[in-house]
């Protein structure tokens, strides 16, 4: 009996090596093809050397006094900023990547980091999680855009979704943002895209549920923008001294934890706007409500698991002394098909 057993147990410990030595060659194969498209597309777009560029200083701290200083002294004594980064992306031509997908947006890419990869934008939320910007199918994925956000990065909250893989590539690096030395090496991520290079200052990070305020795609009023904001600065694990305003535009980079389906890790920045004119800010009549539309159904996805959803009300205008209800966060935020493939 014994010997039977000790032959099972043999037989067993055998499958398991060939699986896992298996599993194992899959995840090399599909780093490599990964790797192999996401160099062609840095060939593609003309990537620019940026390694003998010099170090990006961080943020001023907000109430910095600094603009102000600069500011008095005589125009012709103050020097012109160039960012160095923002001057080198902004000649991508991003034509010959079109080419090859029309979902492609423009680049992503954190300073001195694996982070550097086109970006895109599909039909839902679902095609990304296994396809490259080639739309070869890999694990690997893409780094890819909010379906329902807009194209042109121009809505207040723009969520960036893509995989935590165990190789660091595509998000694997977020995760170092817990640590406030790794922002200190790398405050900014840059967004180039048909307008331009766009940098952002990296202001929060932090784990949230994937029902939580930070996947909210639409605003009622001033007062929802703010208590966002505050939502986000309140949970971040890094304090950065960075504080956005109600009038600059959030990007939210979200990946897995690799704790389960129902936390991402996030890391946000922000692009700065101008606030308007006194003259712009005069309170102006309230118009009656817009006629409700349908809310845009939640795609079956087949490999990410999409959370149910339910029909959002429709933002109503600011009116005194009425309680406004937000409409609902994203309902098509990507769950990661587990971890047996390396990823988030």
């Amino acid at each position: 009996m014994n010997r039977k057993l000790r032959a099972v147990l043999i037989v067993v410990l055998a499958l398991a090596f060939l699986g896992s030595s298996a599993m194992l060659l899959y995840k090399t194969v599909q780093y490599k093809e990964g790797d192999q498209d996401y160099a062609q597309a840095e060939e593609l777009a003309g990537l620019p050397d940026l390694t003998e560029l010099p170090d990006l200083s961080l943020p001023e701290p907000s109430g910095s006094t600094t603009a102000s200083s600069a500011a008095s002294e005589p125009a012709e004594t103050a020097p012109v900023y160039v960012d160095p980064y923002a001057d080198a992306l902004r000649n991508m031509d991003f034509s010959a990547l079109r080419d090859v997908n029309t979902d492609v947006l423009g680049w992503i890419l954190v300073p001195n980091t694996r982070l550097s990869y086109p970006l895109v934008q599909g039909s839902d939320n679902s095609y990304y999680l296994n396809h490259t910007w080639r739309k070869s199918r890999n694990s690997v994925g893409a780094i890819f855009l909010e379906c329902q956000n807009s194209r042109d990065l121009s809505d207040f909250n723009t969520i960036i979704y893509g995989h935590r893989m165990n190789n660091r590539s595509m998000f694997g690096t977020l995760h170092s943002y817990q640590d406030q030395s790794y922002w200190s090496e790398h405050p900014y991520l840059y967004i180039t895209d048909d307008n331009g290079s766009h940098k952002y200052e990296i202001f929060s990070a932090y784990e949230v549920s994937v029902d939580g305020d930070t996947y909210r795609l639409s605003f009622s009023s001033d007062q929802s923008k703010q208590a966002f904001l505050d939502f986000c600065l309140t949970q971040s694990v890094i304090d950065t001294g960075v504080v956005p305003t109600i009038y600059d535009r959030i990007v939210t980079l979200s990946t897995c934890t690799g704790n389960g389906h129902d936390t991402r890790w996030v890391v946000q920045g922000v692009l700065r706007g101008e606030a308007p004119s006194d003259s712009t800010l005069s309170p102006s009549p309230v118009s009656p409500p817009e006629p409700e539309q349908a809310e845009p159904a939640v795609p079956q996805e087949t490999e990410p698991e999409a959370p149910d959803s339910s029909q959002a009300p429709e933002p109503q205008p600011d009116v005194p002394g009425v309680s406004v209800e937000e409409p609902r966060v994203s309902q098509d935020i990507p769950r990661e098909p587990g971890n047996t493939s390396g990823q988030g």
